[in-house]
């Protein structure tokens, strides 16, 4: 008789093991979650343990909620038994036109300051005119942001890095920087591990600003740049999630006056 078996249960799978690491990774207790997502907490328990198998919907509502890298979503989709979910279509697709789009507005109306869109590899994508005008300004070629590798020419000799005045400091920042998105990128892995690691950290001044800025020796003087970011919000495709404009802002009067004439002089019309 089969009267007194314990209720069916669903095999423990990787999935919920997945869920609960990435749960705790985000520093979230299961009632945390269960608020963020307004599911019960039971259910979300139930899901961890194995003991419930989510929908398609819940698995990503809980990964959303999490703000989980869409490659990682992909592997616990898989190991819940369903297909993955989020693509990577190439940014000359025409599903993507209103990413192009928006990019070259923003590289656009970045000028005279420099901006450069980079992908999970740290591989320049586009930039806009002022980043051309300021690589001509330090004697690097004119085509030098083409197939250029941000990682690469500020790790590398010969590259961007030798024109940095606090070149240490900047190459320590980007090391940490990959390293951190390489655990989870085995292509960035690999290409980290062909360049030279920075002989160490750099030492912290007592008056330190209160970011880190990029100080470029130039034949104008130092250049002195402040950097930000742009990503585009609630991507749902590997390559859009990917994305990530870098802004160089000129911190000081005489950084944005030097920009603005070199921006100005390389749209100029030859005569």
């Amino acid at each position: 008789m089969n009267a007194h078996l314990p209720p069916r249960t669903l095999p423990a799978t990787s999935a919920g093991l997945q869920l609960r690491m990435l749960r705790r990774q985000a520093d979230l207790s299961q009632l945390d979650l269960a608020l963020i997502t307004g599911m019960s907490q039971r259910h979300i328990s139930c899901i961890e343990t194995g003991r419930a198998r989510p929908s398609p919907a819940t698995l990503h509502a809980l990964l959303m909620a999490l703000e989980a890298p869409l490659e990682q979503c992909n592997n616990l989709f898989l190991a819940a038994g369903y297909a993955p979910r989020y693509g990577s279509l190439p940014l000359t697709s025409p599903s993507l036109e209103a990413i192009r789009s928006a990019i070259g507005h923003v590289l656009q109306a970045n000028n005279p300051a420099p901006a450069i869109v980079l992908g999970s590899q740290w591989q320049v994508m586009a930039a806009n005119a002022s980043t051309a005008a300021l690589f001509a300004l330090l004697g690097l070629p004119a085509n030098a942001t083409d197939e250029l590798n941000l990682l690469v020419t500020l790790l590398q000799p010969g590259g961007l890095g030798d024109h940095l005045l606090n070149a240490d400091e900047i190459r320590s920042v980007a090391w940490q920087r990959a390293s951190r998105e390489a655990l989870e990128n085995p292509e960035l892995a690999t290409l980290l591990a062909g360049l030279p690691m920075p002989s160490g950290p750099a030492s912290l001044a007592n008056d330190a600003p209160p970011l880190v800025m990029t100080h470029i020796d130039s034949p104008e003087g130092q250049l002195s740049f402040l950097s930000t970011f742009t990503t585009f919000g609630m991507p749902l495709d590997i390559t859009v999630a990917s994305l990530r404009i870098e802004h160089l802002i000129p911190a000081d009067p005489h950084t944005w006056q030097v920009m603005t004439q070199a921006y100005e002089n390389s749209i100029r019309p030859s005569t």
